[in-house]
């Protein structure tokens, strides 16, 4: 009994210290990862902080916008939102992907005093959420938020998963279009039908924004509508997550 008991204990002692061992390792590699983006991570965390703020002062926010992490467009991303809607006062703009960047948006052209917002949303209950949101800040006037489920789109022989054809206003055109949506996980090159299916539908001289401008899909993305739409000129801004700019002609 008493060599049992002694085995029992020799080996929980034994268990014990492979955990402390397995404990201390994976601390050690967090802490690696964290001197490795310690360089960075203030900088970046301050800037979000400083264009969050900007966005609250430059446009006269009375309420809090939702959140800006995670899937939402980061702060600096949706100032350069509202800083070219405010200078160039975008007569309508179509949004792919429904959020803080259609209440943004809305407060641009509230401000502006004309202006509205198509914002295209995949998922019923968010595109509801975005309404709710809309009437919270009484910008229901300058957005629409469309419900749109993702549809099979047959684009140069291949199929591709977009917004339901037929939601946007048929003769709407538009001098702003922002891509934030559909989310990656719907597909491979996911954004890609914007160009197909929204590019011919901008005035002369419009811009187009896309978000996420640094991921690997994104720039595999903007390379394939550079050859197929060379009369946008392609430039990116410096954001979080990247910030793909084309324009149109002249602006």
């Amino acid at each position: 009994m008493l060599i049992a008991s002694s085995f029992l204990f020799a080996f929980l002692l034994a268990c014990l210290g492979l955990y402390t061992l397995y404990k201390v390792r994976l601390i050690h590699l967090q802490l690696s990862e964290l001197r490795e983006l310690w360089p960075q991570g203030p900088l970046y965390l301050f800037r979000q902080l400083e264009a969050l703020h900007s966005l609250y002062v430059d446009l006269a926010l009375e309420k809090s916008l939702p959140g800006t992490r995670g899937w939402a467009g980061s702060p600096d991303f949706l100032m350069e939102l509202a800083n070219h809607a405010r200078a160039h006062v975008p007569a309508r703009v179509v949004e792919c992907g429904s959020g803080t960047s259609t209440l943004v948006l809305a407060r641009c052209m509230q401000l502006n005093g004309a202006g509205k917002v198509y914002s295209l949303e995949h998922d019923a209950h968010f595109a509801e959420q975005t309404r709710e949101q809309l009437r919270r800040h009484g910008l229901s006037d300058w957005a629409e938020v469309l419900h749109a489920p993702l549809q099979q789109h047959a684009l140069g022989g291949a199929v591709w998963s977009w917004y339901a054809s037929g939601v946007l206003p048929a003769e709407l055109r538009f001098d702003m279009l922002v891509i934030d949506g559909p989310p990656m996980a719907t597909g491979e090159l996911a954004r890609y039908p914007a160009g197909p299916l929204l590019f011919h539908r901008l005035d002369g001289g419009a811009s187009v924004f896309m978000d996420d401008a640094g991921r690997p899909d994104e720039q595999a993305i903007l390379h394939r509508w550079k050859n197929e739409f060379p009369a946008f000129e392609q430039s990116s801004r410096y954001c979080e997550k990247g910030c793909a700019v084309l324009r149109q002609g002249s602006h």
